[in-house]
């Protein structure tokens, strides 16, 4: 893992700004999802690609009880009523 040399404080709601530069080379935009993960006591961002729970497919994506599914998947389950 490289070193950045940037430091970020935290505020009192646990919330960091993530560097323009480093939002510019991940082509991280507004409203992207970034994935969080523990790896010991280190922690890893990752940008977020979301596809459905059930397929994998990452268009026409709806929420379902906090899940991502597609709409395809979600016609499919309907039908099985």
């Amino acid at each position: 893992m490289r070193s950045t040399g940037i430091f970020r404080r935290i505020d009192s709601l646990g919330r960091f700004v993530l560097p323009k530069e480093l939002r510019k080379s991940l082509d991280i935009k507004q409203n992207d999802y970034l994935q969080i993960f523990l790896e010991g006591d280190t922690i890893i961002l990752k940008k977020g690609q979301l596809s459905c729970v059930l397929c994998g497919e990452n268009d026409d994506l709806v929420d379902f009880r906090e899940k991502k599914v597609c709409r395809k998947c979600m016609a499919e389950l309907s039908a099985m009523q």
